[in-house]
């Protein structure tokens, strides 16, 4: 018998909150707030280490900054989830909005005060850390409005990605012109962009019941992520996914440490890379909006597999690119493939995991595709005379892992693609179980 109905005196329900506004309306403010939130993020990214340049003048302060600004994320990201689902995506966002705006404007006091880098350090490791939580609660809430929006749910995952491409377009560019007018600047429009996300969350309330023991303590860490990895273990196709996804992000984090150095034996600035990272940015833009309607005539998994095809040919042309041009040429190619293939991934990924158990799932998830960029960094760095070898062997490597990885999806694509129909999803983790 469930513990709730065995002591009916110790649980209670919460109490129903109104209904949050349903269609267009409640779409656009998850909308707005992945915006807010990404655009912060990139920013954020792009000018800490900026602003230990501008007050050290030290290129070995500016890499330990985004050391100090990295390492935490990893460990945010195995918190974050477990919270998410003993609360609500919503009540995450709008806790991570609200503490990154009050964290930027103590930043802001104290570089009044003369802390210099010292605060510039500590805003880094706080602002990451919130950085990863109100990342995974806004993937949380992009899950509900694809399972909301049915057989269209590739379509809310085309927008987000699309929202996060031009977030990384807009970002850099935004926070250097900021940064002219000074730290004081920049940092004000990350805290005003925390605020909308605190905002924006309290418009995309969840309307999922919650029933939970008064006296229940809060879920343990490990067993939240225990549960996590469960999921990923008893969805072969959801572990197949995190495969390709994996695989992807190792050869694009190495390509993008690589890229100004191999700029630099080009005979061009390290500088240069930024327009070689537009450029790709913009064409992933186009590549989602394709990728949207392919997946409309063709479906999910055909879309995914050209896409991922031309990812792994445009990593090998670049890995043997001649010249800067070639190059970048390649490289906007991959990443506007790899911005399809992640549309694909992510509307899968949204209908394999079971919505109870999606903040911890994410989690694992979130940490397992991460995994591979440190060890991006460490192979460039192992090899820097021979990054051209490298990317040789990363994309041959890449080609046999991913025809492997959609191998296993094809024989597995009933689970993802008869999903999208549902509405309702603990039919689909009932499946899952069996």
């Amino acid at each position: 018998m469930p513990a709730s109905a065995a002591r009916p005196n110790r649980t209670r329900r919460r109490r129903a909150s109104p209904p949050p506004t349903r269609g267009r309306a409640w779409l656009v403010a998850c909308y707005t707030l992945r915006s807010a939130d990404s655009l912060a993020s990139a920013m954020v990214v792009y000018a800490v280490p900026l602003m230990v340049l501008h007050i050290t003048g030290s290129p070995a302060w500016t890499g330990l900054a985004f050391f100090a600004e990295w390492l935490p994320r990893l460990a945010a990201v195995t918190g974050a989830g477990p919270l998410i689902d003993r609360y609500t995506p919503a009540a995450a966002a709008a806790t991570s909005g609200a503490l990154r705006a009050a964290t930027t404007a103590a930043a802001i006091l104290g570089l009044a005060l003369g802390g210099g880098i010292a605060v510039v350090l500590a805003y880094a490791i706080l602002t990451g850390v919130l950085a990863e939580g109100s990342y995974l609660a806004s993937e949380a809430l992009a899950a509900e409005a694809s399972r909301r929006a049915g057989h269209r749910a590739h379509r809310v995952q085309a927008v987000m990605t699309g929202i996060d491409q031009t977030a990384q377009l807009v970002g850099p560019a935004l926070g250097a012109v900021l940064l002219l007018a000074g730290p004081v600047a920049l940092l004000a429009s990350i805290a005003v962009l925390s605020a909308v996300v605190c905002t924006e969350a309290l418009l995309v309330r969840s309307d999922r019941p919650h029933l939970q023991l008064v006296t229940d303590p809060p879920p343990r860490l490990l067993t939240s992520l225990a549960t996590g990895a469960g999921v990923v273990r008893r969805t072969p196709a959801l572990a197949w996914l995190l495969g390709a996804l994996m695989v992807g992000n190792l050869v694009s984090g190495a390509i993008e440490v690589a890229t100004p150095v191999l700029v630099r034996s080009w005979g061009y600035p390290p500088s240069a890379s930024g327009v070689i990272w537009s450029s790709s940015a913009a064409l992933a833009l186009v590549v989602i909006g394709v990728s949207r309607r392919g997946v409309d005539r063709f479906g999910l998994f055909p879309v995914g597999l050209v896409a991922a095809a031309l990812m792994c040919l445009s990593a090998a042309a670049a890995a043997l690119a001649p010249t800067l041009w070639a190059y970048g040429a390649a490289v906007a190619v991959m990443m506007g493939a790899e911005g399809a293939v992640s549309v694909v991934l992510r509307t899968a990924r949204a209908r394999l995991i079971p919505e109870r158990h999606f903040g911890s799932a994410l989690a694992v998830t979130a940490l397992l595709v991460r995994l591979p960029l440190p060890l991006a960094g460490v192979l460039v760095a192992a090899v820097p005379t021979h990054l051209a070898a490298l990317l040789v062997a990363l994309a041959a490597a890449q080609a046999a892992a991913i025809g492997t990885c959609f191998t296993g999806l094809h024989r597995h694509r009933a689970a993802y693609e008869a999903q999208g129909d549902q509405a309702d999803p603990e039919p689909v983790e009932q499946q899952q179980a069996a």
